[in-house]
């Protein structure tokens, strides 16, 4: 089974990034009790161009995230990112009148199971960045973790019953921790990690319309917790307050392996 998508992400100016992204699925690569129902998902290029960081955002969680998902399914992507922009990895911190020239990639891992026959899943990214910061540098951000869970119309399905699934409206709940793994100076202004933990608690509802529910609409609520971070500067407290926010997305399925997507934030 192959699969092939476009996504084309358009957000208001003040907090807006544009992201093409191509997604190839083949049959699955893992060889377990589960074969029959997984499947190898590799996203082979993401290009995005951060536009106007100059407020404090958080970061877009993506349109159809809480669609239902056949569960046994495990899913490997590989990301890629350029930014030009005054924040570091982590968009919530902006440095006023800096610079930062950014090449990032991720790797992410998620596992679909069933929880008390409900789709949930778990994941696991870990960023790894390139920098210009006083000459250039390399190394890893921090690391994040989510679990999440279908609580109304992600009934469990394995790939075979997923086949005959009628798309339905969704609610899902996610919890998201990132640790401060990430490489860190005390003394730089601009680092790879952050020294830091944030939480990200989301709910978000996920409604397919129209005559063959080619249309999609998402919304979610969620907000950023951070802890502190003691060592900044090497001598400061670096204290945030939350950061809530909403989200919309407007996505429109031209064939079974092309869609596009209007979001904001």
């Amino acid at each position: 089974m192959r699969l092939f998508f476009v996504r084309l992400y358009h957000p208001p100016k003040k907090t807006g990034f544009l992201t093409i992204a191509l997604d190839m699925a083949s049959s699955a690569v893992f060889a377990s009790s589960f074969a029959t129902c997984k499947r190898f998902v590799f996203l082979c290029l993401v290009l995005t161009m951060l536009c106007r960081p100059d407020q404090a955002r958080a970061q877009f969680t993506d349109p159809r995230t809480y669609d239902n998902t056949p569960v046994g399914v495990s899913q490997l992507e590989l990301a890629y990112a350029y930014a030009n922009a005054n924040a570091s990895i982590e968009t919530s911190l902006v440095i006023a009148g800096a610079e930062l020239h950014l090449n990032l990639g991720t790797v992410e891992y998620t596992r679909y199971f069933s929880v008390f026959h409900r789709t949930a899943w778990a994941q696991a990214i870990v960023p790894i960045a390139g920098t210009n910061i006083r000459g250039s540098r390399t190394g890893a951000g921090d690391s994040s973790y989510e679990l999440a869970l279908l609580v109304k119309g992600g009934r469990a399905l394995s790939v075979t019953q997923f086949a005959s699934y009628t798309p339905t409206t969704t609610v899902g709940v996610s919890l998201t921790v990132t640790a401060p793994t990430g490489q860190y100076n005390a003394s730089k202004v601009l680092n790879l990690g952050s020294d830091r933990w944030s939480f990200k608690p989301e709910i978000g509802i996920s409604h397919p319309f129209g005559s063959k529910q080619q249309w999609v609409v998402d919304a979610y609520a969620n907000a950023y917790f951070y802890t502190d971070n003691t060592s900044f500067h090497g001598v400061e407290i670096l204290r945030q307050q939350a950061l809530p926010g909403l989200e919309g997305h407007v996505s429109y399925t031209f064939a079974s392996n092309l869609w596009v997507s209007l979001d904001t934030r």
